[in-house]
């Protein structure tokens, strides 16, 4: 369901959107975005270049964020401006956690806006993905 303009308020959480990739999603995912860089499915070239194993794709967990700023505002407004940062990995078959905070609230040129700050967390609760978007909501 699609929140509305008269239930937002500055600081409140938007529904967090829980994921966790398989190995097989990271090779879809270089399939259907080109990124075929080796350490996304191959754990021994991974292991070879310092890392533990395998990491999720940073395209991959932006397209996460994005989906959970899409859900939450669902058919009743527009992603204005999106964008993420990566700084921290996460790993296959363990549970990224994406979350968002609205931060700002205000109407400006006719149109009814939220910021939110964005972010994944890993299961230590690290944010590894920090992010931010701008949303219309529309009555």
């Amino acid at each position: 369901m699609a929140v509305k303009w008269s239930e937002v308020s500055e600081g409140m959480q938007i529904p967090e959107l829980k994921k966790n990739c398989s190995t097989q999603q990271l090779v879809l995912w270089a399939a259907g975005s080109g990124d075929f860089y080796q350490i996304h499915y191959d754990k021994d070239f991974a292991v070879g270049t310092g890392l533990p194993g395998l990491i999720v794709h940073g395209a991959l967990k932006n397209a996460f964020l994005g989906q959970l700023v899409h859900d939450w505002i669902g058919n009743n407004g527009r992603i204005k401006k999106y964008g993420c940062s990566y700084r921290g990995m996460d790993y296959p078959n363990e549970d990224i956690i994406c979350k968002g905070v609205v931060t700002r609230k205000y109407e400006e040129g006719g149109e009814k806006l939220v910021d939110l700050e964005v972010w994944t967390e890993n299961p230590q609760g690290k944010k590894t993905t920090p992010g931010s978007a701008t949303v219309r909501i529309d009555s």
